[in-house]
C-alpha cells in the first residue's frame, strides 16, 4: 500500500496556514489599542478593529484606554500645623498615549498608584488641618495637577482625584469640638456687644428727641406706668422725674439758708 504524500503535504500546508492566520489576526475593541513591535523595535500603534501581524517577527501589546479607578491606601499624613491624620483617596487615570504607556514605564497602573501615594502625603503635608477638612475641592485639584504633571511623560492622564476620608484621633476630635464651642461663644459675645451698641445708639437718639419737649418725657413715664400695671401688680415703682424734684430741692435749700441766717 502506497501513501499519497501529496495529500499529506497539502493537509500540512492547510494546517500551517490556519495556525498562521490564528496567530496573525488580532481584534481590538473600540477602547483598546495594540502597540506593535517588529523584531523588538517599535513599529506603530494599531486598532481598533482587525489587525494583522506577522507571527514570530512582530509582537503586539494590548492597552486599555478606559478610565481606571485606583484606590490609594490609607496614608499617614502630618499636616503643616503638626497634626497626624490618616487620609485615603481615589485616583482616576486613563491612557492617552499607548506608545508611552508601554515603552516609558513597566507597569503604568502600579507606577501611578505608587506616585499617587507619594503625592498625597507631599501635597497634604503643605496644608493645615483646617484646609483638609474645609477645602477638599482645592486640595483635590492640587493633587490632580501634581500627579498629571508627573504622569504626562508616561502617556497617562489623571482626570480626577477625590479625597475619600480624613480620620482624626479621639483627642484631636475633642480638641476640635472645644475649639468650635469657643468660637460659638465668641460669636455670641460679639453679637451681644453689637446689640448693646445699637441699643445705646437708639437710646441716645431717643433721649435727644425727648429732651426737646419736656411734655414728651411725662407721656413716656405715663406709658411706662401703663405697661407696669398691665400685669396686675400690687406694687408699682414709678420713676420720679428729676425735673419735678429739682425745684423742691432748691426751695428747701433756700429755706434752710434763710433760717440759718
Amino acid at each position: 500500500m502506497t501513501l499519497d504524500w501529496s495529500w499529506f503535504g497539502g493537509f500540512a500546508i492547510l494546517l500551517l496556514s490556519v495556525v498562521f492566520l490564528l496567530n496573525a489576526v488580532r481584534i481590538f475593541r473600540e477602547y483598546e489599542r495594540g502597540v506593535v513591535f517588529t523584531l523588538g523595535r517599535f513599529w506603530k500603534v494599531k486598532g481598533p478593529g482587525l489587525v494583522i501581524i506577522i507571527p514570530g517577527i512582530q509582537q503586539v501589546v494590548r492597552v486599555d484606554l478606559r478610565t481606571v479607578v485606583l484606590e490609594v491606601p490609607t496614608q499617614d499624613v502630618i499636616s503643616r500645623d503638626n497634626v497626624s491624620v490618616k487620609v485615603s483617596a481615589v485616583v482616576y487615570p486613563r491612557v492617552i498615549d499607548a506608545q508611552k504607556a508601554v515603552i516609558q514605564v513597566v507597569d503604568y497602573l502600579n507606577a501611578t498608584s505608587q506616585l499617587a501615594q507619594t503625592m498625597l502625603r507631599s501635597v497634604l503635608g503643605k496644608h493645615q488641618l483646617d484646609d483638609m477638612l474645609a477645602e477638599r475641592e482645592r486640595l483635590n485639584l492640587d493633587i490632580q495637577q501634581a500627579l498629571d504633571a508627573q504622569t504626562d511623560s508616561w502617556g497617562i492622564k489623571v482626570s480626577n482625584v477625590e479625597i475619600k476620608q480624613v480620620d482624626l484621633t479621639e483627642s484631636m476630635i475633642r480638641a476640635i469640638a472645644r475649639q468650635a464651642e469657643a468660637e460659638r461663644e465668641r460669636r455670641a459675645k460679639v453679637i451681644h456687644t453689637e446689640g448693646e451698641l445699637q441699643a445705646s445708639e437708639k437710646l441716645f437718639q431717643a433721649a435727644k428727641i425727648l429732651a426737646q419737649e419736656p411734655q414728651a418725657i411725662q407721656l413716656r413715664y405715663l406709658e411706662t406706668l401703663t405697661v407696669i400695671g398691665a400685669d396686675k401688680n400690687t406694687t408699682i415703682v414709678f420713676p420720679l422725674p428729676m425735673d419735678l424734684v429739682t425745684p423742691f430741692l432748691e426751695k428747701m435749700k433756700r429755706g434752710s439758708g434763710e433760717t440759718g441766717s
